[in-house]
């Protein structure tokens, strides 16, 4: 009996130890764990003091991630020191907050506020290193980098690096209501307690700071652009000003999005006319109001005249009547504008693609100073694959915002491992050709085309209350890498992906470069079992789970997915060559030559500029109807490969995040199956074309896969 009791009390044991070593996800990439002995011997010498001053809410937050990362990664507490007392000191601050730092006379100038300098220095006759920034904010993110490069394994003697960020705002945009709910948000509810807030701050909050500034994200825009004004009441701008509050020492600011009828809804006014001057006071004393609250406030994200929104159009105006009224009031105060130009309407017959193109070029140069206009990477929304926007060099005189969805509303949602990293680079190294070869559109956003000094991109959040924060750790990977790219557009996706990995679950290149490659090829296989050869919209209407290229339900012709693909007995895809909506054409003149020849066109567009016979002869030989079953078989086979990978992975991973992924995986592998199965099934039906040799047929009927229905998906909300 009694060993029995002991054999148990053992297993128990062993049980919370492994409990103990489970993780959930909620660290991120800032896990600071243990370094192997021979790294933290190495390390050891060459961090064995960290001087800095703590006299500022930032200093202290520099402080503390210092402490924070070095015992964690080091096994061992490192003191705090305000002289450099042996070799292996670590000094941070600004020129202004060290005599030590100002002692070494070094150039700081092209750091602006938010650069660093981390280099190798004798001070006082001994080793050491320095972290190097004009401001408090630019020494924080160089002891960001500089855990960083502890955690990746990287050489830490000898250092000389200096960055700065390329764009002026790394916002990111949070689409949630003050209910709680987050628009195709995958990952839970909204982390705001609205309800709690201002007087309970949740240290999850603190976190999120953390999060953002170790890759460089400056700001966050707190609620959905769709929702209504109440968010610009008294009690709820005490609420916004309490997260200021949190995220200050961590160099982000807060923004809002507004709802252009506010004057109305909570102003007690007749009307919301831009050019109406009670309504243009209204607006300036609002500003003054928040900026007494938040003196840093950021500014407003203004979805307008666009998917029900009401908008300047309401009153004859335009959008740069709309964007400059609220550019005045936020003006003296140093405020700005981010103005989404995703507007399209059902009552305008023209390709959905070319809408906002047509609603903004016009406008170039009618704007205020301190607006952005904030533009999709693609003229549809955030599709698997798309070509960049054709605004994009096309408003010289106006700042372009880049907007990217980290949240993978048309890829999967949270069970999908689709790393959006390559997406990112792919638009952002898209050539307009607008100022000759080389006018990426990474030169667009980041200003060095036109020479505008305000600049910036935003992302999507993909961030809820689970426990990983963003539905699964994979996930995560979407944030970071949106995070990096924001502050260095010309970054390798590859690169950022190594580093995250390296971060989040081992240094041992054993499991890197698989998981590495796994999570690079991700992206095309989704694309693969999705919409392949530039097809789009093809998912289940409203709630955008699963296929559904059959769908005409929606009230609006370009909700519907048949408006997108066209299919019918002679071919597939949509003609937007000058036989056809000509969108095309609205790209420079090199750009719209190549995508107007379906002999030019790159095969990953060909459906979205062409409408193709079923037997057209690819580049491969083989017939159009050939290469696209071809591509949604390849997607399932490389989901295949993907868990296969995984598999083999297992001894790298602690058991809680392993399985986890291990699961998402299955998932991923059955729905790209029933993607393949319903899309074939369906264009089959229409075109007649028997299956290609070799390939299997779907499982079940096309009848079968239209009868399924969905009412419950997470992160869809009726607005």
């Amino acid at each position: 009996m009694r060993a029995c009791i002991a054999f148990a009390v053992i297993l128990l044991t062993m049980a919370c130890a492994g409990w103990a070593r489970a993780e959930d996800g909620y660290d991120l990439w800032l896990r600071y764990r243990p370094l192997p002995p021979a790294q933290m011997k190495l390390y050891g010498g060459r961090a064995s003091q960290l001087v800095l001053a703590a006299d500022t809410p930032t200093q202290r937050a520099t402080r503390d991630e210092l402490q924070r990362g070095l015992s964690g990664l080091l096994g061992r507490d490192i003191p705090l020191t305000q002289t450099v007392l042996h070799d292996g000191a670590i000094v941070v601050g600004t020129a202004a907050s060290s005599p030590l730092i100002a002692r070494l006379h070094w150039d700081t100038r092209n750091l602006g506020s938010e650069g660093y300098l981390i280099r190798s220095a004798v001070i006082d006759g001994h080793a050491a290193t320095a972290i190097v920034g004009n401001s408090d904010i630019g020494a924080l993110y160089g002891a960001f980098r500089f855990l960083r490069l502890l955690q990746t394994g990287q050489h830490i003697d000898r250092l000389d690096l200096h960055d700065a960020p390329h764009l002026t705002l790394r916002v990111l945009d949070h689409w949630d209501y003050l209910n709680g709910q987050v628009e195709r948000g995958y990952a839970g509810a909204s982390i705001w307690d609205w309800w709690k807030l201002p007087d309970w701050r949740d240290p999850r909050y603190t976190d999120y700071a953390r999060a953002n500034a170790s890759i460089g994200i400056n700001g966050s825009v707190l609620n959905d652009v769709a929702g209504g004004a109440t968010i610009l009441t008294p009690t709820y701008l005490q609420k916004v000003a309490a997260l200021a509050d949190v995220f200050r020492p961590y160099g982000i600011r807060v923004y809002l999005s507004i709802r252009f009828s506010a004057p109305i809804e909570i102003g007690g006014l007749k009307t919301a006319d831009p050019l109406d001057p009670q309504v243009r006071a209204w607006w300036r004393a609002k500003a003054d109001e928040i900026y007494r609250l938040i003196p840093d406030f950021g500014g407003f994200l203004v979805k307008a005249n666009s998917e029900g929104q009401p908008g300047p159009a309401d009153y004859g105006r335009t959008h740069a009547d709309g964007a400059n009224v609220l550019a005045d009031a936020l003006a003296p105060h140093g405020g700005v504008v981010m103005w989404r130009a995703f507007v399209y309407s059902q009552a305008n017959p023209e390709d959905r693609a070319k809408q906002a193109y047509d609603a903004f070029k016009p406008l170039d140069g009618q704007f205020r100073a301190n607006v952005l206009v904030q533009v999709k990477n693609g003229p549809i929304d955030f599709q698997p694959r798309e070509p960049f926007h054709p605004l994009f060099g096309a408003m010289p005189k106006t700042p372009l915002m880049m907007e990217f969805e980290i949240t993978k509303e048309y890829l999967g949602f949270a069970t999908h491992l689709v790393y959006l990293g390559p997406v990112y680079e792919e638009v952002l190294s898209s050539d307009t050709m607008t100022h000759g070869k080389g006018s990426t559109v990474a030169k667009v956003i980041d200003g060095s085309l036109e020479g505008h000094r305000l600049t910036g991109m935003a992302g999507d959040a993909n961030i809820g209350t689970d426990r990983d924060w963003c539905g699964s750790d994979f996930n995560q990977a979407n944030w970071y890498v949106f995070g990096r790219l924001a502050w260095n557009p010309s970054q390798s996706s590859r690169t950022i992906a190594e580093e995250w990995v390296r971060m989040t679950f081992s240094n041992d290149d054993a499991f890197v470069k698989p998981v590495v490659d796994m999570m690079m090829g991700s992206r095309e296989a989704a694309v693969d079992y999705m919409t392949p050869l530039g097809l789009v919209h093809l998912m289940g209407p409203g709630h955008h789970y699963g296929p559904a290229p059959w769908d005409a339900s929606e009230a609006e012709a370009d909700w519907r997915p048949v408006y997108y693909h066209r299919a019918d007995k002679q071919g597939i895809g949509f003609d937007r060559t000058r036989s056809g909506s000509d969108a095309a054409a609205q790209y420079a003149p090199p750009v719209a030559a190549q995508f107007s020849d379906i002999q030019q066109t790159p095969e990953r567009f060909l459906l979205y500029f062409h409408h193709v016979p079923w037997d057209y002869r690819m580049r491969s030989g083989q017939t159009l109807w050939y290469e696209l079953v071809a591509h949604y078989a390849q997607g399932v086979e490389d989901v295949k490969r993907m868990r296969e990978t995984w598999r083999g992975l297992h001894g790298y991973v602690d058991e809680q995040r392993y399985q986890q992924t291990a699961s998402f995986l299955a998932i991923q592998e059955k729905e790209a199956q029933w993607w393949r199965d319903a899309c074939i099934a369906y264009f089959q039906s229409i075109s007649g074309q028997p299956l290609p040799p070799g390939y299997a047929p779907p499982e079940h009927s096309l009848k079968y896969y239209q009868s399924l229905s969905f009412p419950y998906v997470p992160g869809f909300s009726s607005w």
